[in-house]
This record gives C-alpha cells, structure tokens and sequence, in this order.
C-alpha cells in the first residue's frame, strides 16, 4: 500500500497535494482570521480614565472623611490627623497639604479652646453624606432584587456572605444589610454556615422566573419595538461600541459578525445537565460568561465594579480564570481601566451604560454619590476662608492696599477742590500715616463725646 502511494504521488504529484490540501482544510480547527483574538491590546479612553482620576480622589477624601466622623463631636486636631492618616497610606505633614486642596469638603479653624488648629468637615459635605444616606435607605427595595438577582446568578443557588459584603457598596447595599436586607426579608433569603468550610453563605429560598430576565434581553426588546430590527439578528446580539483608535480589519468585523450571532445559554439558566464537551459547547459556554459579567456589571449602581471584586465571584458563575485577557477580547463590550491606584486597581466598566462621561440613566443613590465629586472639583479659589489660618504672609499686604486706596481718595479729592489748601505743608505724609491708623472701631465712638470716651495708643 505505501509502494502503490509512493508510485501515485510520483505520477500525480498534483492531484495528491490538492487531495492533501482538501484533507487539511476539512479536519483544522477554524482559522483565526475568522475568530475574535484571543490576545489583544489594550485601547484607552480618556474619557474612563479622565473619570478613574477624580474617582481617585474622591477615594482618598473618603478616607478622611470617616477619620473626621469616628471622632466625637466630628473633629479632629490636624496635629493628631496627621498621625492618623499614616494608617490609611499618607506620608508625614501630608495630610494638612490635602486638606487644604478641598476647602469645600473640609474646613480648618482655630479652636476658641484649645487654641490648636482643628479639621471638620463643610455644610456642604454633611449635606451630601445625609442625602446619600436617605438615597441609600430609599432604595433598600431595590438593593433587595439586585441581591435575589446576584444569587440567583451562582450555580448553587448561593454565594459566600464576606464576598457580597466586599461588595457591597457596588450593589447600593448598606452596611447592616445582613439585618436590614437579608435577616428582615426571610421568604427571599436564607443564611446558614457552612459545615466543610464554617463561612457564612447566602442562599436563594425560591427563584423567581420573573427577575431571571437579563438587562441585555431588555435592551434587545427595546431596540426592536423601537428600530423594528430584524429580531433574527439581534437575538442572541450585545451591544458594541468600541473606543477610539481601536483598529478595525476586515476579519475582525466578520469574526464579530459571527459571534453576535453565535446562541448561548442565559445566565439564569440552569447547565448542570448539559454535556459542555464540544466544541460548540464550548463557545457557547464563553459567550455564557460574557453575558454573566455583563449581568454583574448590570446589577451595580454606577454601572461599574473592580476586576478583583468579580473575581470573588468566579467559582459561583463559572467565570474564566484570566478575566483581565478574556475581557479583553471584548473591547467594544467592556472597558478596563487602570487608573486609580498605580496600576493596581482595574475597574471594568459597562460601555453602554455611559455617555461623555455619565451615567445615561442615572439614580438617586449615584446622583448623590457625584455630588461629592462635584465639591472635590470645585476650585479652591471660590470658597472664603480665613487667610491666617492658610497663608502667613499677606497681612503686610492687606495694609499697604488700605494705605494705597487711602492714597488714591486723597488724590481725587485735591483735584475736586484744588484751593482748598488741605495737606500743603511738607508734614502731609505724617498726618497721612496718622489717620491711616486709625481702625474701623475708631468710628464707632461719638463725635460729643470727650477725648477720654475712646481709649487710643
């Protein structure tokens, strides 16, 4: 047999190589050309980035703002601030430099005590934190579907409670949500310990198949009843918006073409039954777990989380183990950004939720949240505040600008009435320095009354 193919090939040498050809093509995998990438680059955009950086901030005035608010009467020697604001990362003397940037959300007098500079949190501060705190307490009925809807995403019907409670503040749950979201809400929640590894888990009592119902699924039905799509190309579809400079070759757009028509499993369906071995399987399983982190990203209150907050969640949602690379193929989808912590931190945000930089459907608890943001952005210059406690070098300039308006009505005066003759004699300077001295109070003393009515030096 090898003889007769030996003998074929040399008299068909063209026939065999294209029946060879044909073999390899027909048993290959399919080409990357025609598939998403498995590694890409990836493509900023400033306006996320530009958000991360104010994010930044708002961060680190967090952190002084619960130092302030632990202490009784919510105030806090800048001295014994100083000391303290070691723990949460700042340098020595750092601490009152910072403060000083924010003048609308801190506040830095002179005790009428102790006669130390203290450090206590503006009106308009104390405003924001209690209309985020009513926010907050307004909205329980929501954070309570956000949770049924984040448990009902795991594959056990259950998450652990230290991994909501990292969490928490992404999902719009408040501090005490273990009482006031799941203890006072039993015909939803149940919390038990777990016997192998005597962690704290919560569990679903009861899903619901009317919240199994995807935020993706809701844009695909708003966009056909309103654009009238064809309903066959938008099914199984995601919103794509790629951010600028992102390059776009001719078979990375039939790649996409062919994965937003690729069907998947819904987040909320049930797959332990599947038999997930082939290949088609498999592809669907990915899209699966583009559409679980879309969902995730979905339930929170601004529309974004950290990277290292969903990876909690992996184990319970069936997630792949390199998020950062396998959300990365998906630019258009989601946007990573690093900014906020030197590189360390990455926050994955939800392309479709933003535009220029904001929330399309904003809510109470984020707009309450920006309004912190708003007085970190707020220039230093707009806001009054005693300049001795700040800069120590423009009392001598305060007095020579009263002695130069003194000087100026002086001159208009004699130009009114120039035969008045007040002021000739070459003692005019001294007279003038006398009356520049004397002080507001001076005025105040009637003109009936003795020499001896008002004390002078």
């Amino acid at each position: 047999m090898q003889t007769f193919t030996s003998r074929t090939s040399k008299l068909f040498p063209s026939k065999v190589q294209h029946l060879w050809i044909l073999q390899t093509i027909l048993t290959r995998p399919m080409s990357q050309s025609t598939s998403i990438p498995r590694k890409q680059i990836r493509v900023r955009d400033h306006g996320y980035d530009d958000y991360m950086e104010v994010e930044k901030k708002v961060r680190k005035v967090l952190k002084f703002q619960d130092l302030i608010l632990s202490q009784p009467n919510s105030m806090l020697s800048v001295s014994r601030l100083d000391m303290l604001s070691r723990r949460i990362g700042f340098k020595q003397f750092e601490a009152g430099r910072f403060i000083l940037k924010f003048p609308h959300v801190f506040e830095v007098f002179d005790h009428p005590v102790q006669r130390i500079l203290y450090c206590r949190l503006t009106r308009k501060a104390i405003s924001q934190i209690d209309q985020e705190s009513r926010a907050l307490l307004a909205q329980i009925p929501d954070s309570v579907t956000r949770l049924r809807k984040l448990v009902m995403l795991s594959n056990t019907g259950r998450l652990r409670l230290e991994h909501v409670r990292i969490a928490r503040k992404e999902f719009g749950l408040p501090d005490d949500f273990e009482y006031s979201v799941i203890l006072k809400h039993p015909q939803f929640f149940r919390l038990f310990d777990a016997d192998e590894t005597r962690n704290k888990y919560i569990e679903i009592v009861e899903k619901d198949r009317n919240l199994a119902v995807c935020a993706i699924d809701r844009e695909r039905e708003k966009e056909y009843r309103e654009k009238g799509v064809d309903a066959e190309n938008i099914r199984f579809s995601f919103i794509v918006n790629f951010p600028p400079g992102f390059k776009i070759g001719k078979y990375y757009k039939i790649a996409v073409w062919k994965w937003q028509r690729l069907p998947y499993w819904s987040p909320y369906e049930d797959i332990s039954g599947y038999d997930l071995r082939s290949l088609e399987a498999q592809k669907r399983m990915e899209k699966r777990a583009v559409a679980m982190i879309h969902e995730l990203v979905s339930l929170t209150v601004e529309k974004k989380i950290t990277l290292e907050r969903i990876a909690h969640f992996r184990m319970a949602m069936n997630l792949p183990k390199k998020l950062k690379e396998f959300l990365l193929q998906h630019q258009g989808i989601f946007y990573i950004s690093t900014r906020g912590n030197h590189g360390k931190l990455h926050t994955v945000f939800l392309r479709e939720a933003y535009k220029k930089g904001e929330l399309v459907e904003p809510n109470d608890l984020y707009l309450a949240r920006r309004k912190l943001a708003e007085l970190v952005l707020l220039s230093p210059r707009k806001v009054k505040r005693d300049k001795e406690l700040v800069n120590y070098r423009r009392d001598g300039e305060e007095d020579e600008r009263k002695i130069f308006k003194f000087e100026d009505d002086f001159e208009a005066r004699e130009n009114v009435k120039p035969d008045s003759g007040i002021l000739e004699d070459s003692d005019g300077d001294d007279d003038l320095k006398d009356v520049s001295d004397y002080s507001d109070e001076d005025n105040d003393c009637n003109e009936t009354d003795s020499e001896n009515s008002c004390v002078t030096e």
